[in-house]
């Protein structure tokens, strides 16, 4: 299963994995569009993405939510009814929506991010995903 992998010690809050995510799903450099948070601590930067960990998808009452093929966590909008509930139970608080969104939305592991992070504080990375929920 793909995954982004973090290391924040290696953020230097550039921002362009944000502005890169949010082009890339939503045609938009707006950052409140991007399914990826870098946010200023007072240790460094702290980056929020998706892990793939799957707790939303018993959660959504209309089973919008699943893993595909490669165990990335994915919605199906077309049976998602926007009831938000994903939003409010993920662990990681890395569901968004978008504003004005009738859906959330979040990171699918498409790996955009990482390539566009030139301190390589994100990566493309793999794990077995046979123990993970379903």
């Amino acid at each position: 299963m793909k995954f982004i992998g973090v290391d924040t010690h290696k953020c230097v809050g550039a921002k362009s994995c944000e502005k890169t995510c949010a082009r890339t799903f939503f045609k938009t450099e707006d950052v409140a569009y991007s399914a990826i948070r870098v946010t200023r601590t007072k240790d460094g930067w702290d980056i929020n993405v998706c892990n793939q960990c799957g707790t939303c998808i018993g959660i959504c009452p209309a089973k919008a939510i699943s893993r595909n093929k490669a165990g990335t966590v994915v919605i199906d909008k077309s049976l998602c009814v926007g009831c938000f509930m994903c939003v409010g139970f993920c662990p990681t608080l890395s569901m968004r929506v978008a504003p004005g969104g009738r859906e959330p939305f979040k990171c699918v592991s498409c790996g955009a991010c990482a390539k566009a992070c030139r301190s390589c504080a994100l990566t493309l990375s793999e794990r077995d995903h046979a123990q993970l929920p379903s």
